[in-house]
């Protein structure tokens, strides 16, 4: 069965994708290590407050936390993470459309033409992301930028390409969209449940300060810990992509429906150019809050 995926994609679209997953990957790894060695280290730092050679320790790990939060700031994963992804995901809205035939890619007396004007057009998407190309993985890149595979679907009916289309991009598009707003909304949930736990322990704490002054309690440890699970909700946009994908997920159900009335070429490049339109627009709008 004809099928495009990461395999028959274009080669810059998986060295952009892959890119853009190491990136996020180490964006998350030094987060998550700065966050774990700032509460280690207010922890240590209650347990034995009297001791020098904790208190060296201590000094030890905030050094370390500085040369992480350094290290992020300097190297940018997070916007090699953001550029990848914007890449990758133009690249393949470009491919959808080329098979398909869809604006900008119509029929024309010599498929050579519209073959040289998609190539042009990689060629554009990564001239403007310039930055990126040092992190572009060169195995991942070598494979041809219009596949056989991709040919083969353009060559096609436009009934057939219709049914390949709503399959393969739509159906794919509108299930892990619904995948991930059940994920992120379950993980929001369960991360909005040990802030809201580790802050009534503090106040419980500081309550129990008040009948017993002498009494030391790990109150900045837990303090700590909270500021820690909201810096990671934070960063993780669990709330903001909950509802970005939700609206993406109906937005598909209603762009699916359009698909009954379509006959013509001229009626599936219509088609192709709104839903690429909306797939690229969700992402867009997460990009953007990126920025703000």
């Amino acid at each position: 069965m004809l099928k495009i995926d990461n395999k028959t994609l274009p080669g810059l679209y998986k060295s952009s994708n892959r890119a853009s997953l190491d990136a996020q990957s180490n964006y998350f790894f030094g987060l998550k290590s700065y966050l774990i060695l700032l509460i280690i280290a207010a922890l240590i730092s209650f347990l034995w407050p009297k001791d020098v050679i904790v208190a060296i320790l201590s000094a030890i790990l905030f050094l370390i936390t500085l040369f992480i939060l350094i290290v992020l700031k300097y190297f940018k994963p997070d916007d090699r993470w953001y550029n990848g992804r914007a890449v990758a995901e133009s690249v393949k809205t470009r491919s959808w459309r080329w098979a398909m035939r869809a604006e900008p890619y119509q029929d024309c007396l010599n498929v050579e033409i519209v073959s040289k004007q998609f190539i042009n057009d990689l060629k554009s998407i990564l001239q403007q992301n310039r930055s990126l190309s040092e992190s572009l993985p060169t195995e991942e890149g070598l494979q041809a930028p219009i596949s056989s595979t991709m040919s083969e679907i353009r060559g096609l009916s436009t009934t057939e390409r219709l049914e390949i289309y709503k399959e393969q991009r739509i159906d794919d598009q509108a299930k892990w969209y619904s995948l991930k707003f059940i994920e992120n909304k379950k993980k929001a949930r369960n991360l909005f449940i040990v802030s809201i736990i580790l802050h009534s322990i503090a106040i419980l704490m500081l309550l129990y300060r008040i009948k017993n002054p002498l009494m030391e309690l790990p109150i900045e440890v837990l303090a700590t810990a909270a500021g820690a699970v909201l810096t990671w909700l934070q960063a993780k946009k669990h709330n903001e992509l909950i509802s970005s994908y939700s609206l993406a997920a109906h937005e598909i159900v209603l762009i699916k429906g359009e698909a009954l009335s379509i006959r013509t070429e001229e009626e599936l490049s219509t088609f192709v150019l709104d839903s690429e339109n909306a797939f690229s627009r969700e992402h867009t709008q997460w990009t953007a809050r990126k920025t703000d």
